[in-house]
This record gives structure tokens, sequence and C-alpha cells, in this order.
């Protein structure tokens, strides 16, 4: 399988946001209901990238576009600076070919990279392959929230995963990694 992960722009954003529309209108990894539209898109990507978080994308030697992931900020008080929560959504030819296995493994990287020491997984609908993927990528269940969300006629739950990164909580972490971008107050 010949995949290339690179960074995403500007220009992935009509293949972002298909992707995501189909997640949000046939899946349960988005509690939306309503797919916002490429604007909306582009708002998010360009907050995500001015906090100077990884956002990746995949695609297959011909160019086509697989499917793209992003870390972002778990809560955005201060003191959760040290942790991200990681997404990642592929597009339906995608699943299945371990995508999603290639774009976690590059995410926890760039994250562990940048000083991260936390990254968490809010698995949307449970759904057993995300579970999969992730403790494969050495998460483990941190809980798990009955009746979440109620999408497509039935009752949701949310799985909670963990994964330490780097040094994790056994050492403090070394405040000068950050410059300011990412948190400021």
């Amino acid at each position: 399988m010949s995949v290339r992960l690179r960074n995403a722009t500007l220009d992935d954003l009509p293949h972002i946001t298909a992707i995501y529309r189909d997640s949000v209108l046939n899946g349960t990894a988005s509690y939306e209901i309503t797919p916002p539209g490429e604007e909306e898109m582009a708002g998010r990507f360009r907050a995500i990238q001015e906090k100077a978080y990884p956002y990746i994308v995949a695609e297959d030697a011909d160019g086509t576009f697989l499917g793209y992931a992003y870390a972002s900020a778990f809560r955005t008080r201060p003191a959760y600076r040290w942790m991200v929560e990681d997404s990642i959504y592929l597009a339906p030819e995608a699943r299945g070919r371990g995508i999603g296995r290639l774009l976690l493994n590059a995410l926890i990287d760039s994250c562990q990279t940048l000083g991260f020491r936390q990254m968490v997984a809010v698995i949307g609908g449970a759904h057993p392959a995300s579970v999969a993927v992730h403790r494969a990528a050495g998460f483990t269940e941190a809980g798990l929230l009955k009746g979440t969300g109620y999408k497509h006629g039935r009752w949701l739950d949310t799985m909670l995963m963990q994964k330490a990164l780097g040094e994790g909580n056994a050492t403090d972490p070394d405040p000068s990694v950050y410059p300011g971008i990412l948190f400021q107050g």
C-alpha cells in the first residue's frame, strides 16, 4: 500500500469537508447532525493551525484523498495545555485499509515532538474499529459514557481512551517547550 502523509493545507478543504460530511450524515464519530459547509470547516481548520497543532492528510500514490487527522485542545484551560485530543476521519473507500492507523501514529509522533504529554480519544458511538485502532496504538480505556448522544434513531455511548506521550506524567513538563503560541494566559 502506497500512502503519502503530509501536512494539510487550505487546498485540502473540499476533500476534508466531503469526508466530514459523510461522517456526519452516515456515521457516529461526530455527534453533529447537520454537516458544516466549507466556510465553517475553513474556520475550524484555521483555528487548529493558529494554535500550531498538527493537521495531517493521507493520499494514495495517485493523489486520491483518503482521510485526515488532527490534534486539538482537549480543554482550553491552561493546566490542560499538555494534553491533546485526536480526531481521525476517513473516506469510505479508505476504511479497513490501515490508513487510520498510519494517521494516528503520525499524529502521536507529531504531538510527542511538540512536547505534549497525554493524548485522549473521544470516540463517538464507541465505534469498534476506532477503539481497535487506538488500542493498537497503545491507548487504554479511560471510561465509557453511556447514552451521550442520540443519532440515527439510537442512543450512542462515548468511549474515552488515553495514551501517555513521551514521559507522560512521570516528570514535570518543560514550560520552555512552548513559545506561547498554543496557549495565552
